[in-house]
């Protein structure tokens, strides 16, 4: 099974060529630790980290 690619800019997980979120192309598929945003409005999680977008972000990239 292969790894997920995650966004180098906004850490989200993707499966298209160019992020969702922030419309960046560059990916990697090192990475460590999942995040699911469902509501960011509402999450201090999200809030404190800076995530405005939901969805599933990694926590760690290399």
């Amino acid at each position: 099974m292969a790894k997920k690619k995650v966004c180098k800019q906004c850490r989200m997980f993707v499966e298209e060529e160019e992020c969702p979120n922030c419309k960046s192309g560059l990916f990697t598929t090192t990475w460590k630790g999942r995040l699911s945003v469902i509501n960011p409005e509402k999450s201090v999680i999200a809030k404190n980290i800076g995530l405005k977008a939901k969805g599933e972000y990694a926590i760690k990239i290399r």
